[in-house]
Formats: C-alpha cells, structure tokens, sequence
C-alpha cells in the first residue's frame, strides 16, 4: 500500500488496524471499512446477518458509531437464486437496523460464487478513536465472543454437526458487537487499544496489535472461552485450510510454554466470523471493563492474558 502523508489521515494501512479513520473537522473522524465473505452457513437470512455483523464489528473496534452501509454481492445470475439473494440482504438489513445504522444502496456483479458483505460508514471525535496500536505493558487481555466458528463452519459443511448444532454459534456470529463498544466507551482512557478477531485467528490478531504497539503478550489458553464441542471436532479432523495456514504463521511469533496439543494450538489459531472484541486495557481498570461487559450482555468477557514488555514486537507467549 502507498504511504499517505496528509495529517488528516489519522489511521491506515500502515498498523493492519480494522478500519480507515479520516479526520473531517475538529471534532469529527469518519471511521470505514469493507467486508464479505461466501456463505459459512446454509440459511440464507442467517449469512446475511453474520456478514453484516462481521462487518460493522470494524467500526466498534474502533471506538466509532456506524453510521451507514453500502451491499457488497457477488450472485450467480440465475431466477432460482434470487429469493436466496433477497433473504440475504435482508438478514444484512436486519442487522444495520439493530447497530441504528441505514442500507443506502451497494453494488453487485454475476459470480457462479455466492458473496456478500458491506462497506459501513460510522463516525466518532478524532480524540476517542481506539486503534490497535496503543497496548501498553501491563494491560490485561480481554476477549468479548467464544472462539471456534470456523471449525463450526467447516464442521457444519462436512454434515459433521447439524443446523441446530449451529443455533447458539450463529447467535453469537449475529451479534452486534455494539454492547462491548459501549463498555469501552464507558472506561474512558482506560482502553489502550482493540481490534475485532476475525480470519487470522486469535493469536494472529492478537499479533498484529502487539507488532503496532511494539509490545509482547502472554496468553492462557485455559481461559479463552470456546464454543461447546470444537474440540472434539478438531480431534476428530475437522480443521478448514485457513486454520492452518494461521497456524503456520503463528510459528514466527509465538512460543509454548506449557504442554499445549495440537488441538489448543489449532483452536487459538482458528479462523473466526464475526468474533468479538480483543481489548487491551489498564489493569487497574479490567474489573470495570469486565462488570461493564457483563451489564451490556456480551457473549463473554474474559480475561485471556496480559501485555508485557520485551525486545521481540509482536512476540506472543502461550501458556
């Protein structure tokens, strides 16, 4: 990507943060990204859900309110599939009309390959923006979504689990992550940075904040909360290739330091839809991040490890 030197260009390309920030006035910062994926369920309505939620998480990582959106969709140009196509949308509707944000139109192409996604617009001060390159040694790690949707996903393809075996993942994957946005906005300055956990996986997310912030990380895999039977499903072999291709990338920063298989090795580098909120916050203040949490009903909200200080950026050590 080219390098933008323009002082209103407040955040880019430059730390892999989730979305672009453009400051517009004094007090005003306009927050947007762009996000769509090809269907990781089989309910139509449902997919069209779990992409928008995927794609407004961005915004709420940032410490912004959504604004509004624009469809992304690439569909087979085929009459049989277009009901397909209009419960699709409607599940993404649906979901902006929760975050209070509006649909103003969006554009499509002919593709044998269902796809669909949103470009979101939301807003917020220049001085409240939470990027993911403020962590600071000390911070405490919390994580707002169970982790294991995509060996859900894959399991759920390969006929190993069941639609009904989806419902509580696909109620978590359709969840704003709004409700941990308003916890944070509650810490005022107490919130050093936060990114959403989305396809590189945990630790691979968790990376990417801690190489913009310069900083190293400690992370126990016994307390990152997980989705009920995605282990057993990865003992089993029901692992998607982008899982492990994460894997293979965590190898250059991350250790193990405790008798960790293959399977935590897999999980925590699972490649998540529309996962929650990785928070990096003053410790002092990780009790009220978690009660507010609690009282705005995310998923979870779980303590998963700390920022440390080191002369490896990036480095994650897994205990």
């Amino acid at each position: 990507m080219p390098v933008v030197d323009d002082p209103r260009v407040l955040v880019d390309a430059a730390t892999r943060d989730d979305a672009a920030v453009f400051q517009i006035a004094d007090d005003r910062a306009m927050v947007v990204t762009v996000d769509f994926f090809t269907p990781i369920v089989d309910d139509p309505y449902d997919f069209g859900a779990i992409a928008a939620a995927n794609a407004f998480s961005d915004i709420y990582a940032m410490g912004a309110r959504p604004l509004f959106a624009l469809n992304l969709v690439a569909w087979p140009r085929d009459p049989t599939m277009l009901d397909l196509l209009g419960r699709t949308i409607e599940g993404g509707v649906d979901v902006a009309a929760k975050a209070g944000a509006f649909v103003l139109g969006g554009h499509s192409i002919d593709d044998p390959e269902p796809k669909y996604g949103m470009v979101v617009v939301g807003d917020a001060h220049p001085d409240k923006i939470i990027d993911n390159a403020g962590a600071r040694p000390g911070d405490t790690l919390v994580l707002t979504k169970p982790i294991g949707t995509g060996i859900l996903s894959t399991a759920l393809k390969q006929d190993a689990i069941t639609e009904d075996d989806m419902a509580v993942p696909v109620e978590v994957m359709t969840t704003l992550n709004a409700g941990a946005a308003g916890a944070m906005a509650e810490l005022e300055g107490a919130v050093h940075a936060a990114t959403d956990v989305t396809g590189y996986g945990l630790l691979g997310h968790l990376y990417v904040m801690l190489a913009a912030s310069g900083v190293e990380a400690r992370v126990r895999v016994a307390s990152v909360p997980v989705f009920d039977g995605v282990r057993a499903l990865i003992e089993q072999g029901v692992v998607p290739g982008g899982t492990k291709r994460n894997l293979a990338a965590s190898d250059e920063y991350t250790t193990w330091a405790g008798n960790q298989n293959e399977v935590d090795r897999l999980l925590l580098a699972d490649a998540q839809t529309s996962g929650g909120l990785l928070i990096a916050v003053d410790p002092f203040r990780a009790d009220d991040l978690i009660a507010a949490l609690r009282a705005n009903d995310t998923p979870a909200a779980a303590v998963i490890g700390e920022v440390v200080d080191g002369g490896e950026r990036g480095k994650i050590e897994v205990e």
